[in-house]
C-alpha cells in the first residue's frame, strides 16, 4: 500500500480481520440463502447437526412438531442396540441431552402435558443406554438426573390427573434398576398432590400383601454366597421386594408430612438406631412435637454411646434440647463435643449463647483445652484454623517430639502461617518435613524439602532464642552426616 500511512494501513489489516471473524454480525452478513447452503453441507456429515437443524425446524412450526421429531428420536435411541465405544459415547451424550433440552425449550412451554409424556420416555430409556454405554464419568446419570428434576417442575404445570400420575409413579419405582427414578416420589409429590399420594401409597400397601413367591424346596436356585452361607433366588427377591415397598412408603408417609407414618416404617430395633432417631426427631420437632422428638432421641441414646460418630444425632438433640427450653443441657452438649472433637462449629454455637465477658473467658479455656489435647496434630488442626496462632505456635515448641512429617497437608500451611511472627515454631514444622521425606528417602518429596530446607535457612536469621532446639548449622551438619550420599536432595 504506497502512500500508506503505517497507521491506516494497520486499521486496514484490522478490519480485514475482524470481517473474517466467526461471530454472529459476520455470519448474519452472508445472508440467509448462503448460510442455509453451508448448513446443508455441514449436517451432511454430522448426523447430529442434522438432528439439530431438523430440531430447528420443527420448533419454528411449534411445539406440536418438535414433540412428534423428539419421540422418533427417542424410539430410535430405543431401537438401538449398537454398543457405544468411549470415543462416541460423548456425542452420544450430547445427542440425548439436546432431546431433553428441546423438550424443555420448545415443548414444556405451551404443552406441559406432552413434556410431561416425553420426560417420563426418555428417563425410561436409562436401563437400554446403560447397558450399551460406559458411564464411568457419570455424565449420562447427570443427564438423566437433570431429567427427573425437569419432569416434577413440568409435572406440577401439567395438572395431570392424580390417578393417572400415581399410575405412572408407580411403575417408575418399581423398574428402577438402573436408579433412574431415584427420588422420583418427592420430585413428583406436590403434582401427586395428597389424593395423588394416598392413591400412590394403597398401591404399595397392596403390593407389600404379595410378595414373591417361594420356591420349592430342593429347587431352591443359589445365586451368590455370603458370610452367613448361600444366598437363594427367591430370599433375595423377597427381601429386595421388602425394601422397595419400604422405602416408598416411607418417602410417601414424608411427603404427606405423616410423620408417625414415617416413623412406623422403622423397626424399634432400628429406631434405637442414632441415624435413624435422628431423622425421626427431626421430622417430630417440625411438626412441633418436640417432646416426642426427646422420647425418640433418648431411645437411642445407649447406642449413640457405645462410641461411633453420628453427627446428625448430636445436631438434632442440641435442637431438642434447646426446643425445649433445656439451654444449659444444650450448651453442655455442645462443649462435650467440642471438648472431644476439636469441633470448630460447635465451640462458635457454644460461645455465641454466652453473656458478653463470658465468652472471652470460654474461648482462652477452649485454646488451653486444644493445646493439651491428646491428638497433637488433631489440637494444632484447631488452632490455626480458629486461629489462635500464637497458642500454635506455644504447642508446637511444647510438644515438636510428637511432630509427624508425614502430615504435610497440615505442616506446610501451619508454617506458612507462623513463619512471620514464630519462626521457631514455622523451623521446626519444616524440619519435621524435611526429616521425614529424607528417613523414608520418599524421593518425590524432595523437592518440596529442598525449598522447605531454604526457608528454614531464611528463618534462621531471624531466630534469637532457639528454645534447646538446636540451631541451623548445627541441625544441618547432623542432617548431612545421616544422609549426605542422597544427591538428590542436596542438589534439588
Amino acid at each position: 500500500m504506497e502512500g500508506t500511512s503505517p497507521a491506516r494501513s494497520l486499521g486496514l489489516t484490522l478490519r480485514m480481520a475482524s470481517d473474517k471473524t466467526l461471530n454472529t454480525k459476520n455470519l448474519a452478513a452472508l445472508g440467509a440463502e448462503r448460510l442455509a447452503e453451508l448448513l446443508l453441507n455441514l449436517a451432511q456429515e454430522d448426523a447430529g447437526a442434522k438432528r439439530q437443524l431438523r430440531l430447528a425446524l420443527a420448533s419454528h412450526a411449534g411445539g406440536g412438531d418438535v414433540a412428534t421429531e423428539i419421540r422418533k428420536r427417542l424410539a430410535t435411541i430405543a431401537k438401538s442396540r449398537s454398543f457405544v465405544d468411549w470415543h462416541k459415547a460423548r456425542a452420544f451424550a450430547k445427542d440425548i441431552e439436546a432431546q431433553r433440552v428441546a423438550i424443555m425449550k420448545h415443548v414444556a412451554p405451551t404443552q406441559p402435558a406432552d413434556a410431561v409424556d416425553l420426560l417420563w420416555r426418555f428417563l425410561e430409556l436409562a436401563p437400554s443406554i446403560y447397558e450399551r454405554c460406559d458411564d464411568s464419568n457419570g455424565t449420562i446419570g447427570d443427564i438423566m438426573d437433570g431429567a427427573l428434576e425437569n419432569l416434577g417442575d413440568v409435572a406440577k404445570a401439567a395438572k395431570l390427573p392424580a390417578d393417572k400420575l400415581a399410575d405412572r409413579v408407580f411403575a417408575a419405582v418399581c423398574a428402577n434398576g438402573y436408579a433412574q427414578f431415584d427420588g422420583v416420589i418427592e420430585e413428583m409429590s406436590e403434582a401427586l398432590g395428597r389424593e395423588g399420594l394416598s392413591l400412590l401409597k394403597a398401591k404399595f400397601e397392596a403390593l407389600a400383601k404379595t410378595p414373591p413367591a417361594k420356591q420349592v424346596s430342593g429347587q431352591r436356585r443359589i445365586i451368590g454366597y455370603s458370610s452367613r452361607g448361600a444366598i437363594h433366588e427367591d430370599d433375595f427377591a423377597a427381601e429386595r421386594h421388602a425394601r422397595l415397598v419400604r422405602s416408598a412408603l416411607t418417602e410417601i408417609a414424608d411427603a404427606l408430612g405423616d410423620v408417625d407414618g414415617y416413623a412406623a416404617r422403622f423397626t424399634s430395633e432400628e429406631q434405637g438406631n442414632p441415624a435413624f432417631a435422628a431423622d425421626i426427631a427431626q421430622r417430630l420437632l417440625a411438626a412441633d412435637r418436640a417432646e416426642d422428638a426427646m422420647a425418640v432421641i433418648e431411645r437411642a441414646e445407649k447406642t449413640h454411646a457405645a462410641g461411633r460418630s453420628w453427627p446428625d444425632f448430636e445436631r438434632v438433640r442440641i435442637e431438642v434440647l434447646e426446643t425445649l427450653g433445656r439451654l444449659e443441657d444444650a450448651q453442655a452438649a455442645r462443649w462435650s463435643i467440642f471438648a472431644r472433637d476439636l469441633n470448630a462449629d460447635y465451640l462458635r454455637a457454644f460461645l455465641k449463647r454466652l453473656p458478653d465477658f463470658e465468652d472471652e473467658e470460654a474461648e482462652t479455656r477452649a485454646i488451653t483445652h486444644a493445646r493439651g489435647y491428646a491428638g497433637f496434630h488433631q489440637g494444632l488442626t484447631f488452632l490455626v484454623n480458629w486461629p489462635a496462632l500464637n497458642a500454635a505456635a506455644a504447642h508446637v515448641l511444647e510438644r515438636h517430639g510428637e511432630l509427624d512429617g508425614d502430615h504435610y497437608w497440615l505442616l506446610t500451611p501451619a508454617a506458612d502461617a507462623l513463619e512471620q511472627r514464630h519462626p521457631l515454631a514455622a523451623s521446626l514444622m519444616l524440619r519435621a518435613m524435611i526429616g521425614f521425606a529424607l528417613d523414608k528417602a520418599r524421593v518425590k518429596r524432595y523437592g518440596h524439602a529442598a525449598r522447605h530446607l531454604k526457608t528454614c535457612e531464611y528463618l534462621a536469621k531471624r531466630i534469637e532464642d532457639w528454645y534447646g532446639a538446636g540451631e541451623h548449622d548445627a541441625w544441618v551438619a547432623e542432617l548431612k552426616l545421616r544422609h549426605g550420599r542422597k544427591t538428590a536432595f542436596w542438589q534439588a
